[in-house]
């Protein structure tokens, strides 16, 4: 039985993928931590994990839009205000945290959010004075990489020397200019904290640990030639199968012989339907499909106008319950979201602007499996012509299936408990702890 930390920056997005860790490493017999929000200590006891919360300073609660002056920035600048400000700026807090709990248990090993950036100055430090350390990766895989575009743009990769040139460039320009002040913000940080600056750019910082864990397969991420040894695809980290779902009245209707389509906004980026729920209803309110509509816990009634007789909606309904019906998703694009649906084999539309959601999307149309709508609020008749596409197209689902049989050859909670184990035993048989690339 191992010691391990959990540690994961306050947000949904980034506790429940490790919710579900947390509860199979709790499964395997390991004593596990959970160091978030205390808003989710419930959800944390209920893996059975104990739970520690961050310090109230650190913990953001509410909307990210919330924040002053974040809804006037977008692109580049978004970027730059969530690292700066989301991110590199609670730091300190976390950090502390992370050397409280460490010094009242000895932990065998620590699985940080790669956005808890409260890890750095341990990770600066001497390897042998810390336990080993895994980095999870919460959006798609942003590591700079000759043959990618910088992460975060949502740019699709060019193949051969006119791609890599065109990658060096953009790389080198979203560094030195665009995404400057990120990566100033976390060496002015560490430097104030006492620690060195940073040998890699800031979002490649999740490379400075023992291992990095990638919760996809590699089929649905580019490849990158340069990719380090270290970095470990470990398949979808999904949720545990729903217990004591009690299905609507309609449901019946899913057995139907034309085609189902799934809305949804997820759970965080909902707060206004009508950027692509309420679109998509009256795109295909004349159309011969059924539509199922998830608004992510907002209530029904905040749907403006009423539903056409093929629609029906629920504020949740658990993926691993309907998904097996759907013909076709229409999403804004959350990383977990659309994995779950490529596990299920179904195909995509993906509107998203907003976070990692451009990276999310653009995947989708490199690999095949559904259609990018290059917007986050995309218009009536783009939604209808996109679901059409998909629908009359036998391809995109064809590509979908290849997926999910790629993902069914992975179980990701048990791939990271084998990380654990091996970086533990690594540790106890007195191996290097220092990653091989540094």
């Amino acid at each position: 039985m191992a010691e391990v930390l959990i540690a994961a920056c306050p947000h949904v997005g980034h506790v429940s993928p490790l919710l579900n860790v947390a509860r199979g490493l709790v499964r395997r017999g390991h004593s596990v931590t959970f160091l978030t929000s205390g808003r989710f200590a419930d959800q944390v006891r209920a893996t059975g994990a104990a739970a520690r919360a961050l310090p109230f300073a650190a913990d953001q609660a509410g909307s990210l839009d919330d924040l002053p002056g974040r809804a006037e920035t977008s692109g580049a600048a978004r970027l730059n205000f969530d690292v700066e400000h989301v991110f590199v700026r609670p730091m300190p807090l976390q950090t502390s945290a992370l050397d409280e709990l460490l010094a009242a248990t000895r932990f065998d090993v620590i699985l940080a959010d790669a956005f808890f950036l409260g890890i750095l100055p341990m990770l600066l430090g001497d390897p042998a004075a810390r336990p080993p350390v895994l980095t999870y990766s919460t959006s798609p895989l942003f590591l700079s990489s000759r043959d990618t575009a910088p992460g975060g743009t949502g740019i699709s990769p060019h193949i051969g020397l006119t791609g890599r040139l065109r990658n060096r460039v953009l790389n080198l320009v979203a560094q030195k200019q665009l995404l400057r002040r990120s990566h100033r913000a976390a060496d002015t940080m560490l430097t104030a904290l006492g620690h060195p600056k940073l040998p890699v750019f800031v979002l490649d910082s999740a490379i400075l640990a023992d291992r990095v864990i990638v919760p996809t397969v590699p089929e649905f991420e580019y490849h990158r030639s340069d990719l380090p040894e270290h970095v470990r695809f470990v398949g979808a980290v999904n949720p545990l199968p729903a217990d004591g779902f009690v299905a609507p009245a309609w449901w019946r209707e899913l057995a139907a012989e034309r085609p189902v389509v799934h809305v949804t906004q997820g759970t965080v980026d909902n707060g206004d339907l009508s950027r692509l729920i309420e679109p998509t209803i009256e795109a295909l309110a004349d159309e011969d499909v059924t539509v199922v509509v998830t608004t992510g816990g907002r209530p029904v009634s905040e749907l403006r106008h009423p539903l056409p007789p093929n629609t029906f909606a629920a504020e949740f309904i658990p993926h691993d319950v309907l998904l097996p019906s759907v013909d076709v998703m229409v999403t804004n694009g959350g990383y977990g979201a659309v994995q779950r649906a490529l596990t299920a084999g179904v195909p995509l539309v993906v509107a998203g602007n907003t976070e990692d959601k451009p990276e999310v999307a653009a995947r989708v149309e490199w690999f095949g499996v559904g259609v990018n709508l290059h917007t986050g609020v995309p218009t009536a008749a783009m939604v209808k012509r996109a679901v059409r596409q998909i629908v009359g197209d036998d391809t995109y689902r064809d590509a979908a299936r290849n997926l999910q049989c790629a993902y069914a050859r992975r179980d990701g909670v048990s791939s990271i408990a084998e990380l654990v184990d091996e970086v533990v035993a690594e540790r106890r048989l007195g191996a290097s702890a220092r990653p091989s690339h540094l």
